[in-house]
């Protein structure tokens, strides 16, 4: 009988600075949890300490590093000479497996902590100091993210991506192996382990670009097709509910995960029931604090669903005590990529979730924002009112002549705009039509070159 791995188990440590308050660095900590839970490690416990910064060398005072080393089994010391554990960049760039423990069955509370994970982006050194101190693996918030974004990439183009966002992360922190600093023989004489592992990562991100930059002309081509369309881009917070309402919003079975970043991958789908012309619904990656920058810059083609959006709808998780920052979060990434042109509107989601008394002060708060819950039919009802009466505030009437001998474009009219009324002179058929004067140039573009 096969006997499933342990469940890595971690501990959380967190750095309270003085411009956070106590809602905020519980909600961060709390978030970094469900982070290491997406991952498939058990918390359990956590370390917190007040400081001026996270600069000091071991990250922690020395007291808290012992409290942390008490938890984990380690000395407390920095210069512990016990040897630290092997890098975990070195055990992904060379294709190991991911690092379980071999411990005793789950059953066994007394299991000592695998991993120490750390609420703030690290130095490769302060990461080394830990690993002495605590005998466990340690990683960064960026680590994780960049973990949970390695696992859930499903495209060809996320795979791309979060490979090149991996490798930069993975290459300042590579150290040399025990016994692996020695120089190289033969080809590269002169390199030691650790530069020619550098190299090997400098040509594959090299690589990695070719290949994206050619899977991306095709997702800009596919793009450069519906640039016409309606198109609605749901963007916010990772599990701030956009999932659930781009499948109520178009009856699709988009996967619904109570986990943070479910989705990775933009969907594209349409608005159910289907209008004339149709209104694509994109449901987009999700947003979170401290999102490593590289993540960001390489799901360019994921953001640019955003950027190309004729709306966005900011989905935010009005029950989250701490949804104002998450919002915040959003816009500035949003900002970054120059998508805050885009006309937007605010969606406070899960109010099924908020008493009568918040609901009060939220509307006072955002007297623009629609309020609803994904799982309410009427209120998801609503929602699509709104965007379709968005669009139909840009549209036009306009009539154009289908001539006889170009009846093969009648579809591409009926995809592009509402044909209000259907004549027939001794020229062709002649088509009163509501759309955006964007489509209907292009219509009038597409007769007149056929």
């Amino acid at each position: 009988m096969e006997t499933k791995p342990p469940i890595p188990r971690a501990v959380l440590v967190g750095i309270q600075t003085p411009e956070v308050d106590d809602i905020a660095h519980a909600a961060s900590l709390e978030e970094l949890g469900r982070l290491v839970k997406t991952l498939g490690y058990e918390v359990v416990g956590s370390v917190s300490q007040r400081r001026e910064g996270t600069g000091a060398g071991s990250l922690l005072g020395s007291g808290k590093l012992a409290e942390l080393a008490a938890l984990t089994g380690g000395t407390g010391i920095v210069g512990s000479m016990a040897p630290p554990p092997r890098s975990k960049a070195r055990q992904r760039f060379d294709g190991a497996a991911e690092a379980t423990a071999k411990a005793e069955p789950e059953a066994d509370t007394s299991r000592k902590p695998d991993f120490v994970i750390v609420d703030h982006e690290l130095s490769p050194s302060q990461i080394r100091n830990l690993e002495r101190a605590t005998g466990a693996e340690v990683l960064d918030r960026t680590g994780v993210i960049v973990e949970i974004f390695h696992r859930h990439a499903n495209t060809r183009e996320a795979k791309l991506q979060v490979e090149m966002a991996r490798l930069k992360y993975v290459a300042p922190r590579l150290r040399e192996s025990a016994g692996g600093g020695g120089r190289q023989q033969g080809p590269g004489a002169g390199e030691t382990t650790l530069d020619l592992d550098r190299r090997k990562i400098r040509d594959r991100i090299s690589e990695l670009k070719d290949q994206l930059e050619a899977v991306q002309r095709d997702s800009d081509n596919r793009r450069t097709g519906r640039r016409d369309q309606l198109r609605v881009a749901l963007v916010g917070y990772t599990n701030a509910g956009k999932s659930s309402l781009m499948r109520a919003l178009t009856g699709s079975q988009v996967l619904v995960e109570d986990k943070l970043f479910a989705t990775l991958d933009t969907t594209v789908r349409i608005l159910q029931p289907e209008t004339r012309p149709r209104v694509l619904i994109s449901d987009t990656v999700g947003f979170i604090k401290q999102l490593p920058h590289d993540l960001v810059a390489s799901f360019r083609s994921t953001l640019a669903e955003a950027l190309e959006a004729s709306l966005l709808l900011f989905v935010v998780d009005a029950s989250d005590p701490t949804y104002e920052a998450q919002l915040e979060v959003s816009r500035s990434v949003l900002q970054e990529i120059g998508a805050d042109a885009v006309p937007s509107r605010l969606v406070l989601n899960k109010m099924d979730r908020v008493d009568a008394a918040r609901r009060a002060a939220l509307a006072e708060k955002h007297p623009d924002a629609i309020m609803l819950s994904a799982h309410t039919p009427g209120d998801v009802s609503a929602l699509r009112d709104t965007i379709i009466a968005f669009f139909e505030a840009a549209m036009v009437e306009d009539v154009l002549l289908l001539p006889y001998a170009k009846q093969g474009l009648i579809g591409e009219v009926y995809d592009s705009a509402r044909v209000l009324s259907e004549e027939y002179d001794e020229t062709g058929r002649v088509l009163k039509v509501r759309g955006l004067p964007g489509a209907i140039t292009r219509l009038r573009r597409s007769l007149a070159a056929h």
